[in-house]
């Protein structure tokens, strides 16, 4: 798999033999049974919603709980020194729905994600792929940053300051800033062109969405619709 390393370069002394011997005796000794089960790894992009400029490429490590909820860790990377920048929760459009509706203005429509190929799962062959992301469709995440260090943000922080950020989606072709998709498919070896052309099958699948629109305009770039992606009658 191609690496993609931290991008912020935390400030502090190196670890000292005792803290090395402190840790292999955890390893020993301790259970990571929770993290063990971070099983699913995926790979996209999120826009602030407060500030859409401020964009990030994620790494998400995920655990499938069941068929409506999956939970995932956050990295700027997919090393072993990948530095964790927040969480997310994914959940089926039937738990949606099932939401107050004050509790749906945090979590952001993926089919945009997923019909435009931004949405990876590095590695995993192509009929697996396409069969993840089906079972994604129509689906929706809460996603907190606590940490601005991601290889597609200009101004990455040293140490996680400031207020968690809630993260969207992007929902139009064009909102992305130049360069940022364009630099994950290079490191990575991944053709984002190739994966929507490959999942143009999905798009009859595609529902209308809350929250496609919430970013509407407020790019400075020419945004175009994607097919399959719309917003729900109501918004």
């Amino acid at each position: 798999m191609a690496e993609t390393g931290p991008a912020a370069d935390v400030p502090g002394q190196p670890e000292s033999t005792k803290t090395n011997v402190l840790e292999a005796g955890a390893s020993a000794l301790q259970t990571d049974a929770p993290t063990d089960q971070l099983n699913i790894y995926l790979v996209g992009f999120h826009p602030m919603k407060d500030e859409p400029s401020h964009q990030f490429e994620a790494h998400h490590f995920c655990q499938q709980v069941n068929e409506d909820f999956m939970q995932c860790a956050l990295y700027d990377g997919n090393t072993a020194d990948a530095h964790l920048t927040g969480v997310e929760y994914i959940i089926s459009e039937s738990v949606f729905e099932s939401l107050p509706e004050e509790e749906k203005q945090y979590w952001h429509p993926h089919n945009g994600e997923i019909l435009s190929g931004q949405l990876v799962a590095p590695n995993l062959p192509e009929a697996a792929d396409h069969e993840l992301m089906q079972s994604k469709m129509n689906s929706y995440g809460k996603t907190w940053h606590t940490w601005s260090s991601s290889h597609s943000d200009e101004e990455d922080q040293a140490l996680p300051l400031g207020k968690p950020e809630l993260a969207w989606s992007f929902n139009r072709t064009g909102e992305p800033q130049p360069g940022l998709v364009e630099d994950r498919d290079q490191r990575m070896g991944i053709d984002t062109e190739e994966r929507r052309q490959a999942r143009q099958d999905l798009v009859p699948l595609a529902n209308p969405q809350s929250g496609v629109d919430v970013l509407k305009g407020q790019f400075p770039r020419s945004t175009q619709p994607i097919p399959g992606v719309e917003a729900k009658s109501s918004e």
